[in-house]
């Protein structure tokens, strides 16, 4: 089961606000989710208009979620530490694959 945190869709159609949830990446957008993490109303005041439980997107990070572009964009905003956690990991997985190519 590949799991990925992604924007859920709610409200009116010309009224849109979005959870930040964790589901089965074959459900469909709108469908079930396993945990609610966050939320962001694109039409609120500024410093009203988002909530991300950190803590609970690193834990599903670290558990194999995989995050969508538009979340990550939204955490990197409002949370940057995690995705900064997430560029070290990628990177250092490169170098060391490089080094492993270097060595065969």
């Amino acid at each position: 089961m590949a799991l990925v945190i992604r924007m859920r869709q709610q409200g009116a159609s010309s009224r849109q606000r979005f959870r930040l949830v964790v589901t089965n990446s074959r459900n469909p957008r709108d469908g079930k989710y396993i945990e609610m993490i966050g939320w962001y109303n694109p039409f609120g005041q500024d410093d009203k208009n988002y909530f991300i439980d950190v803590p609970r997107v690193q834990y599903w990070l670290d558990n194999g979620a995989q995050i969508s572009d538009r979340v990550k964009s939204l955490v990197k905003r409002f949370a940057p530490e995690v995705v900064k956690g997430l560029t070290e990991k990628k990177v250092a997985k490169v170098a060391k694959r490089r080094t492993q190519r270097k060595k065969a």
